[in-house]
């Protein structure tokens, strides 16, 4: 299980978890709650480059479109198969059975400028999207 502390964050609710090059991607609990009843998401096949700060995939509920955007640099590795046919998955657990790709980081350094838990939650706190 992974400790949602642990995990770096982006400005855009994307949690990251490390592991050698590869970053695992997903999207917090704020996020999810703030989307409320998830109907689609819509993630990028194996194979795909992406960059930081660019949409890789779209997440769809019954108030808006959001997109999704990568907080690193590199090649999808890998594409949660299991979200992508049940998206609610994401409601029950979106830190351990609920991340969206994996990616092998082409530049690994970018991680050092997402947020830190703590920061995160200050972010949250104040309500900021």
């Amino acid at each position: 299980m992974i400790d949602e502390r642990t995990l770096k964050y982006s400005p855009t609710h994307e949690w990251v978890y490390v592991e050698g090059d590869v970053a695992t991607v997903g999207i917090s609990r704020f996020a999810v709650e703030q989307l409320t009843d998830l109907i689609v998401i819509d993630l990028p096949k194996t194979g795909t480059r992406v960059e930081a700060g660019k949409s890789f995939g779209e997440i769809e509920s019954v108030k808006a479109v959001s997109d999704l955007y990568a907080p690193v640099d590199g090649e999808v590795v890998a594409t949660n198969e299991a979200v992508a046919r049940d998206v609610t998955i994401l409601s029950e657990d979106p830190y351990t059975r609920g991340w969206l790709v994996k990616i092998r980081m082409s530049k690994p350094e970018q991680v050092e400028g997402l947020l830190e838990y703590p920061a995160y939650q200050e972010k949250i706190k104040d309500g900021a999207h």
